[in-house]
């Protein structure tokens, strides 16, 4: 898995109509763009986040550094 800051990043529900959650990547510890992550929820709460299987991260255009 490879994400950047401001990435999203969603993690589905594990049953059926569980709902699933959504936040923004505000910091990557990783190398290389690599977890763990630093994730802003929609709730607004933040935390260190490992991601799973279940996770996908939603790449978002970012402008191009000179």
């Amino acid at each position: 898995m490879y994400a950047v800051v401001g990435d999203h990043i969603e993690v589905r529900g594990r049953h059926v109509a569980e709902k699933g959650r959504r936040g923004k990547i505000v910091e990557v510890h990783g190398a290389g763009g690599q977890p763990p992550y630093v994730v802003r929820w929609s709730d607004g709460h933040e935390n260190l986040f490992f991601p799973g299987p279940d996770a996908v991260v939603q790449h978002m255009a970012h402008p191009a550094t000179p």
